[in-house]
């Protein structure tokens, strides 16, 4: 399968923190055929492994995206919710859900007072989650249980990804979508002399919980998490703050979070830089303010794992309208594939 229509199958799946099995599912059959082993651990993470010689390398993408999740039903039938994982509240307001109930998919709204209805100081103040809710339709608490709802009951955005002009791509859940889709294909094509780890982790939305559990239990030599990294290449951002573009390569991280999540190590960026030159494969660098992803989970596993992360650009993280260009996944496939023949001089 083509990378286009691979990452639209894993976006246009719902995986929640906590509910990933749709999307695992996904890449359960797209690698039954491709690696020695295939598991599920006790968190939930889906571990492939592709057996080779004593050295392991970990390569980890975590399933899940952001949601929601039901902790209330009112007399009326509405719903209250908590967010799991980073939204922006305006972002959420007016969206299309889909609750995943216990009779199967209820879509519904995310409504909110009326614009119309808001004063000067509301409006000032600006959406909170608090202030919204979830409408199906129901007319009170008794139908909306009917339908399948109750506490706990997960929802994620109903959005389909659409094409662009130039090939570009746009849909939720690129943020991890698009890091399961280079680990599913650098799955598919490698050929290496290392045993290799291929982790579907679980509930990174959330504090990077599958990458810890499963780093301890794997020991690897070594890690790259492939993730997703916004580019400064549109209006609202300045490029001297954020000097990386889509469609110009997959990102090596150096360090994120201004150093408080992840500082690379200087042996892996170094094997993923000089396997690029070597092979003609376009890359950027990055050493990021923002957030963090599932290479900071494993590097501090066990005695200290050597790590770093390898992100295809992508714009409006954490919304239903992530924008992206797969040429970089393809770039990020390569890379991976190439560098896989190697050994990292740790």
């Amino acid at each position: 399968m083509m990378v286009r229509e691979l990452l639209k199958k894993l976006s246009n799946a719902h995986g929640l923190s906590g509910s990933e099995g749709s999307v695992m599912a996904i890449v359960k059959r797209e690698l039954k055929n491709h690696v020695d082993e295939i598991h599920d651990d006790p968190l939930g993470n889906l571990i492939t492994v592709k057996k080779g010689n004593d050295f392991k390398v970990m390569l980890a993408a975590h399933a899940d995206e952001i949601g929601l999740m039901v902790k209330s039903i009112d007399e009326k039938g509405f719903l209250r919710f908590v967010t799991l994982g980073g939204w922006y509240p305006p972002t959420l307001y007016n969206q299309r859900v889909i609750l995943h109930g216990a009779k199967g998919p209820v879509p519904g709204v995310l409504g909110g007072k009326p614009p119309h209805k808001m004063d000067e100081e509301e409006r000032k103040k600006g959406v909170k989650v608090d202030d919204l809710f979830i409408d199906i339709g129901a007319r009170d608490r008794e139908e909306a249980e009917a339908a399948g709802i109750e506490i706990g009951t997960p929802g994620t955005m109903d959005r389909q990804v659409v094409e662009l002009v130039n090939g570009r791509m746009t849909g939720k859940a690129f943020d991890n979508r698009a890091g399961v889709a280079v680990l599913v294909r650098t799955l598919q094509k490698v050929r290496s002399p290392f045993t290799i780890y291929g982790v579907f982790t679980v509930q990174e939305e959330v504090g990077l919980k599958g990458a810890r559990t499963s780093a301890y239990s794997i020991d690897p030599d070594c890690a790259v998490a492939t993730d997703v990294t916004f580019p400064g290449d549109h209006p609202g951002i300045d490029q001297k703050d954020v000097p990386v573009e889509l469609g110009k390569g997959p990102i090596i991280t150096i360090a994120d979070a201004s150093g408080r999540g992840l500082i690379a190590s200087r042996a892996m960026v170094a094997w993923l830089k000089d396997t690029a030159k070597k092979h003609d494969i376009p890359v950027q660098l990055e050493v990021g303010s923002g957030g963090t992803t599932d290479a900071t989970a494993i590097h501090l596993e066990r005695g200290g794992i050597p790590s770093t992360t390898l992100s295809v650009p992508t714009r409006y993280i954490h919304s239903p309208v992530e924008v992206l260009d797969p040429t970089d996944i393809e770039n990020a496939v390569e890379l991976l594939v190439q560098a896989l023949k190697t050994r990292p001089k740790l």
